[in-house]
């Protein structure tokens, strides 16, 4: 099954250029909402996902790199997902496929792929440096209070924040600590007490 995939911030965008020749596709899927949202928590992402899912997918093809996530870490880790499952993709702008027609890994694509891994640390880096300047601010103002006493969560509600759900995803996908850490973005102690919170609820429940 070949899918067209694009996505909208708002209904009155135009999407005409994103969806030329749409008829030799097998589903056109558009998504009108914000980009910060990752793509399979998309309304139209998640339909995708279904589709690998059920092994259906054979080509996704998007107008922009951009549309495969919200952000460089993710974009990246739809693409390396697709890739693993024998999924090609196909992008216009910039032209990029991982996989050639002859089912071989696309070896400029590949490149630039390594290309934005790098950029995606540099990315993370300067993610995490606005955060301690924003931390060394408030301690001067006097507005810092780190954590507070007999905040910390209970095993289940610790289970059900939303990147503690994507943590475990990710685990149950195989994906290594340092994999889950990048397209998180969490630091390694995160996972690991995510995991052993996991595993201690089901030794009770079992």
């Amino acid at each position: 099954m070949i899918v067209l995939y694009t996505r909208v911030s708002t209904v009155e965008q135009n999407i005409d250029r994103q969806v030329i020749d749409k008829d030799k596709y097998d589903y056109v899927l558009i998504d009108k909402c914000s980009g910060s949202i990752p793509l399979f928590e998309r309304p139209k992402g998640s339909e995708i996902e279904k589709l690998i899912k059920w092994g259906k997918l054979k080509e996704l093809h998007v107008h922009s790199i951009d549309r495969l996530g919200r952000n460089t870490i993710d974009v990246l880790s739809t693409w390396k997902e697709l890739t693993e499952k024998g999924i090609r993709i196909i992008c216009k702008n910039p032209s990029l496929q991982n996989i050639d027609e002859n089912g071989k890994v696309d070896k400029f694509s590949e490149l630039m792929i390594s290309i934005l891994s790098t950029l995606s640390k540099f990315e993370r880096d300067q993610i995490r440096e606005r955060q301690m300047e924003g931390i060394r601010i408030r301690k001067e103002k006097g507005l810092y209070r780190g954590r507070r006493i007999n905040t910390r969560d209970t095993p289940t509600k610790l289970l059900k924040k939303p990147k503690s759900k994507k943590i475990l995803e990710y685990i149950d996908k195989g994906y290594t600590y340092e994999e889950i850490s990048k397209i998180v973005p969490c630091s390694r102690t995160t996972i690991v007490k995510v995991k052993k919170t996991r595993e201690d609820l089901q030794k009770v429940h079992s």
